[in-house]
């Protein structure tokens, strides 16, 4: 026993394997116990695959399969066959969820005519009635797509694209209505002219059915004299025609069928690029057009509303942007799409993505992380891939203006919404998301994988929206990630051990725990023989709770499973506990800045505490004064003067009033928070009730039972309607 811990600690501290006291792990295909369970993921009902719906542009815009199946069959009215609709639709379900997980492609209707062509083979007759009445139930269309390495980029796109198309309907809703009012004001010059009053334009306006019954020179030669002659100044026409020259030409909004066919437009731009230097350069070259667009926009308000003065505003808007577009003018244009992945990223285009986020404009970046566990050369434990991009979240963060969102790709349904907010963010906004694509590295679906990343905190979830409110408990979003309050996430876990007893116990699902699955990790794990475990193999979370001394005793041991669902223990070497306590205090890092064991507020508390203890202290100190000294005299000899002090006692009190032992108060401003009417404070900061009548039994009990000195007394309810009496009359026996 004393050889199998000292070749345990060796291996801990050196990561050699002595062979005959440790086993390699090569070949096992290992994985986290707490992994048991979703061995066969095509078997159970989860968020995956989704459906991206057509032509929503709200948090609909991804569905779940389960979720549409569930809503479906709970539209079909009940009754004698609803199990059987049920059971086949659930049968139908999983084989979409087959097909998708195979890497089958198409949409939603598509996959199902192919999942129900292979069960009709082996179903009954009923099974095309029950798939029949479920698929009319389902209102929506769209491709499917499973949780894979081509998620992130394909949800973020398809949302993107919604959001854009809103914006884009919106924004040609309103260049259409600037064309036709400017139109009409050339219309109407023209009407006005010699020309627009000439016999010849005033038969074509009445149009044939008519040209034999008006004598169109007499009624030119009559409208000459007849009509007013408003002189339009030259300027203005050729200004109007400009703007409606660069308003029909302009490239950022797609024109409709109607609009293209008759002013031949040029194509419009493309706004989604997969390099910031290409977005960079392009957004450069756009500029004087964009501002070329945006000034006549502004133009064509005024002359629409015959405001604009040449004199006042042809020197304001020579200089208009010179600047820049403010943030509500960028607003109405489309944003840019950026979608990177961290394994190709060199280090100018790190530079140029900063540059982005910095910018301050309407840009969004989808920066994907295939691999966040891929080893440093030298083999010394430490993860080189995804570090530096998990870096620039946090950097994103600190540049206060970005919107952040920052999540494995597991919990993108989730996310959706947050999704959408990022994506109508009026300034940029990153979306750093691991897709769990090294899967090939452990065996485990890359579902699995973004899953583990996140709950053993290697790649927590949250948000960060500038737009949200004015403070950190605003802005910063953690909630997403399970078990805030704890260091690492703990599951119970049940097994069977070698003489077929169930066994239970309490897993904490640490980093170690998410690396040991990982092939590339072999060497820095050993397998310990079930009749070698002993007391010196502790959990990791266990041996993580304090700095080591000197040489261990005990060494971390993590719980896996086999091939065979066989549970293994293996130990792990010092360079994955250091990789785990970085981890760990990096999540202390977010739970700081989600409120979560704010250091901040914690000495604050200990601040307050430590008052109220000295107030408590003194008003001991006083009460005690009172029962032993309540008199004391001092005389001297030369002068016959005696000086008496004495200390205040309480009066004798009703049982049936309600009062508060003022000079005991702590001022912990508990009942005064409850309602600063009732209750309020004397000179001396201590509490009294002011007015009995400013509020109910119910604020005066709840008073007594906040006090934290227990000196409130309600007495008995002065309104004997009042709601509920008989409970509090319960509450209120032990502040009687």
């Amino acid at each position: 026993m004393e050889a199998d811990t000292q070749a345990q600690v060796a291996f801990f501290l050196t990561g050699r394997r002595p062979a005959e006291h440790l086993d390699a792990v090569n070949g096992l295909d290992l994985r986290p116990a707490l992994f048991a369970g979703y061995r066969e993921l095509t078997q159970l009902r989860y968020d995956f695959p989704l459906v991206l719906v057509d032509g929503r542009a709200d948090d609909q815009f991804a569905q779940s399969l389960s979720g549409l199946i569930d809503r479906a069959l709970a539209s079909i009215a009940p009754g004698g066959d609803s199990e059987r609709i049920r059971k086949h639709a659930l049968r139908l379900e999983q084989e979409i969820r087959t097909l998708a997980a195979g890497g089958a492609v198409g949409s939603l209707f598509e996959l199902w005519d192919k999942a129900a062509g292979q069960l009709a083979r082996t179903a009954d007759k009923s099974l095309e009635d029950s798939l029949r009445r479920v698929r009319a139930a389902i209102k929506v269309n769209g491709a499917v797509l499973d949780c894979d390495a081509t998620l992130p980029l394909r949800l973020l796109q398809h949302g993107w694209a919604a959001v854009q198309s809103q914006k884009a309907a919106t924004f040609r809703k309103k260049i259409d209505r600037l064309v036709l009012k400017l139109s009409d004001i050339i219309k109407a010059d023209y009407e006005r002219s010699d020309a627009g009053r000439s016999a010849k334009n005033l038969k074509t306006a009445v149009g044939a059915g008519f040209s034999n019954t008006f004598d169109f020179n007499v009624m030119s030669c009559m409208l000459s004299k007849a009509l007013p002659r408003d002189k339009f100044p030259e300027s203005r026409r050729l200004r109007i025609g400009q703007l409606l020259d660069t308003l029909n030409t302009q490239r950022f909004i797609p024109a409709d069928a109607a609009s293209a066919a008759r002013t031949s437009a040029t194509k419009p731009y493309s706004f989604l690029f997969n390099s910031c230097a290409e977005a960079l350069s392009a957004l450069r070259e756009r500029s004087p057009k964009l501002i070329e667009l945006a000034r006549a926009i502004a133009i064509a308000e005024l002359e629409i509303s015959g405001q604009y003065s040449e004199s006042r505003h042809d020197a304001l808007f020579e200089q208009f942007g010179a600047n820049g577009l403010d943030p509500q003018d960028l607003a109405e244009f489309p944003d840019y799409l950026v979608c990177l992945n961290a394994e190709t990223m060199q280090d100018l285009e790190h530079a140029h993505l900063m540059e982005i986020l910095s910018s301050g404009l309407p840009i969004k970046v989808l920066l994907q992380i295939d691999d966040i566990l891929e080893e440093s050369p030298d083999r010394d434990g430490k993860l080189t891939s995804g570090v530096r991009s998990r870096q620039i979240a946090n950097m994103a963060i600190g540049l206060n203006e970005v919107y952040v969102l920052q999540s494995s790709s597991s919990n993108l349904y989730r996310f959706r919404e947050r999704m959408l907010r990022g994506l109508g963010y009026r300034g940029p906004a990153l979306f750093s998301v691991f897709s769990g694509a090294s899967a090939g590295a452990s065996g485990v679906p890359p579902y699995l994988v973004a899953a583990a990343a996140m709950e053993s905190r290697a790649f927590p979830a949250f948000t960060y929206d500038p737009s949200a409110g004015p403070n950190w408990a605003s802005r910063f979003y953690l909630e997403a990630n399970s078990q805030l309050d704890l260091d690492w996430p703990i599951q119970a876990f049940a097994y069977e051990d070698e003489q077929h007893q169930r066994v239970s116990e309490d897993l904490a699902f640490t980093l170690v725990d998410f690396i040991a699955s990982d092939r590339r990790y072999a060497s820095h794990l050993a397998r310990i023989p079930r009749e070698k475990w002993n007391g010196s193999m502790i959990p990791v979370d266990e041996s993580l709770t304090g700095e080591r001394k000197g040489l261990p005793d005990k060494v971390p041991s993590v719980m896996m499973i086999d091939a065979n669902n066989v549970l293994q223990k293996l130990i792990v070497d010092e360079p994955l506990i250091r990789q785990a306590r970085r981890c760990r205090e990096m999540w202390h890092s977010l739970q700081e800045l989600g409120g979560v064991h704010n250091s901040h507020a914690e000495a604050l508390l200990a601040r307050e505490k430590k008052s109220w203890e000295e107030r408590m202290q003194r008003a001991t100190e006083t009460q005690a004064a009172t029962v032993t000294g309540p008199v004391a005299t001092a005389t001297t000899d030369t002068a016959p003067l005696a000086v008496t002090a004495t200390v205040e006692q309480e009066p004798e009190r009703s049982p049936d009033e309600a009062y508060i032992e003022t000079a005991r108060c702590s001022t912990c401003n508990e009942c005064t928070t409850i309602n600063n009417k009732m209750f309020a404070y004397d000179g001396n900061k201590q509490a009294f009730i002011a007015d009995i009548n400013a509020g109910t039994y119910a604020q005066l009990v709840e008073a007594a039972e906040s006090c934290q000195v227990s000196i409130i007394h309600p007495g008995k309810p002065r309104n004997p309607k009042e709601p509920g009496l008989e409970e509090l009359l319960k509450r209120v026996e032990p502040f009687m």
